[in-house]
């Protein structure tokens, strides 16, 4: 008889059951933490925005609006949205999302 050293169909698909219940375990988890995240990120950008404001008053001496922001090289186009889909403004020299 001849001996091979290979998997046998029924060692493979028991692989594959344990790597399809891990993903069906973890999936739903990372689902629910999406919109925490999305949430935090806009925290981070506002939170970088506000500083650029501030870089801007200085070396202006005048509140900005976004798109002055971003014409004059201190924010990218796509930062003027939060990862969450919200548009983002200056109030009052704040930057805030709604």
């Amino acid at each position: 008889m001849k001996n091979k050293n290979a998997f046998t169909l029924l060692e493979m698909m028991i692989v594959l059951l344990i790597i399809t219940v891990i993903l069906l375990i973890t999936l739903p988890n990372i689902q629910q933490k999406e919109k925490i995240i999305r949430a935090k990120g806009c925290e981070s950008l506002l939170s970088i925005i506000d500083s650029q404001i501030l870089l801007y008053e200085i070396e202006n001496d005048s509140i900005p609006t976004i798109s002055q922001l971003i014409a004059d090289g201190y924010l990218k186009e796509e930062q003027a949205v939060c990862p969450n889909g919200n548009p983002v403004e200056i109030v009052n020299g704040q930057a805030v999302s709604q």
